[in-house]
């Protein structure tokens, strides 16, 4: 009988154990991340955390304090889910001055020729491979998001 308590006692947090590849971010664990970001800005005013790799994909949380550049990314596609500030995101048309900053990535300075949409809290967008985009803020604006960088 104490054997098989023992068994038991070791075997069932093993049947309860999450799924590979399983990952929770609660909004708390998000707020967080988007806080102890701030103190991390590059010169280009964003700071980001990969919090998770899945295969195919990955996650990060980014916090944003001033306007982003211009970019492509051959192979990826974005998924972002706004959670708190606002911006434009400009997508689609032609990204001027393109340069490649890594493999498979193009950076600009500006967008001409796309798309303007307002973003703020709460919304979620996507994005596919091979699409100039590029984040606008106002000055004084911040912008904290989740973003899945899913692979072709």
């Amino acid at each position: 009988m104490r054997l098989r308590l023992s068994v038991l006692a070791v075997a069932f947090p093993l049947m309860c154990a999450e799924p590979a590849g399983y990952k929770y971010w609660g909004a708390q664990h998000l707020l967080a991340s988007e806080k102890a970001l701030a103190p991390k800005m590059s010169s280009l005013k964003v700071a980001s955390e990969r919090v998770g790799s899945f295969g195919n994909h990955y996650a990060l949380i980014l916090h944003r304090e001033a306007s982003g550049q211009a970019e492509l990314h051959q192979h990826q596609a974005d998924i972002m889910v706004i959670q708190s500030g606002a911006a434009t995101l400009i997508v689609g048309g032609t990204m001027a001055k393109p340069r490649s900053t890594a493999a498979n990535e193009l950076r600009g300075q500006s967008i001409e020729g796309g798309t303007g949409q307002k973003i703020s809290a709460g919304d979620i967008i996507h994005i596919p491979s091979k699409t100039p985009h590029q984040l606008l803020l106002e000055p004084g604006q911040q912008l904290n998001y989740f973003t899945l960088k899913v692979n072709e």
